[in-house]
């Protein structure tokens, strides 16, 4: 039996096998797979968020699009799944490309409650545009500019409302120490490869229906939200409705996609914690010596 306090999490950029590594990996050490997914949180967006419903994970499909869903609430939610498999003697295996949902949970970050005196801030930021966010942020905390997605609004603006409101920078988030003996992998990919995979999935998810289920999330949801402005929904959106033509769209998507694995690297490879291993043989001798220990 694993270690009880023990954690395994298995990282790397989009397209990379995550899921089917932890997959593997969980049957093999008598673990469960917890998403660490932004975007696979959300119930309705399957295809252009690429879910892997071939098996039982957690934290995925569990808020509505038109439904804000923090880091706070991520490794709220996570650290409760985590006590109970541990609990049950399984061992948590966490994968995902979303670092900070990972880093909050394994670095226990201190995350601070602001809902209320937000409220004012976000309604004067959402009036802003990407490019002026972005340049505000730089005022008050320059390492949070440049690792965040420049078009992720949400995050831009949360990083804000911290800084500002804690005086404190985002980056430099107060940590406890970490409640778990975790070993972080990471899968290590061709770049030039990974690209080709990535974009042969994007026309593959064209095919299994992407514009449908995008025009059928704008019956539901405003094409302004949060959920609505990922990748591979913000480009079928101007397709449907005609601002580019399907084609524009579809490398629009593969364009973005390939810049945000660039941003997904530069964030793990700072992480000095990580294993960076090439197939999952590799992982599975890290694993069996770390749970030795």
């Amino acid at each position: 039996m694993p270690n009880t306090k023990k954690i395994i999490a298995i990282v790397g950029p989009t397209g990379s096998g995550k899921t089917a590594w932890a997959k593997i990996l969980a049957q093999k050490f008598n673990g469960k797979v917890i998403s660490a997914d932004s975007r696979q949180v959300y119930i309705g967006m399957d295809i252009g968020t690429g879910k892997d419903k071939s098996f039982q994970q957690d934290l995925i499909d569990i808020i509505y699009p038109d439904k804000i869903f923090s880091v706070a609430d991520y490794q709220k939610k996570a650290e409760e799944l985590i006590a109970k498999y541990q609990a049950q003697n399984i061992l948590p295996v966490i994968a995902g490309g979303t670092g900070l949902y990972i880093e909050s949970v394994l670095y226990g970050y201190v995350i601070p409650d602001l809902k209320k005196e937000s409220l004012k801030l976000r309604q004067s930021f959402e009036k802003l545009k990407d490019t002026e966010l972005i340049k505000k942020l730089q005022q008050f905390d320059s390492i949070s500019a440049k690792k965040i997605d420049p078009k992720n609004r949400r995050r831009i603006i949360r990083a804000l409302e911290v800084s500002i409101l804690t005086k404190n920078p985002f980056s430099k988030l107060q940590k406890k120490k970490p409640k778990y003996d975790s070993l972080i992998i990471g899968i290590d990919v061709d770049r030039e490869t990974l690209y080709s995979k990535i974009d042969a999935r994007i026309e593959e998810m064209v095919k299994s229906g992407l514009v449908e289920e995008v025009r059928n999330l704008l019956k539901k949801y405003r094409e302004d939200l949060p959920a609505m402005s990922g990748i591979g929904y913000k480009e079928i959106i101007d397709y449907l409705k005609g601002r580019k033509s399907l084609r524009e769209s579809i490398q629009k998507i593969k364009f973005n996609t390939h810049a945000y694995v660039r941003r997904q690297m530069t964030w793990f490879r700072r992480d000095k914690n990580i294993y960076w291993v090439q197939n999952i043989n590799q992982a599975e001798k890290l694993i069996e010596k770390f749970l030795s220990k």
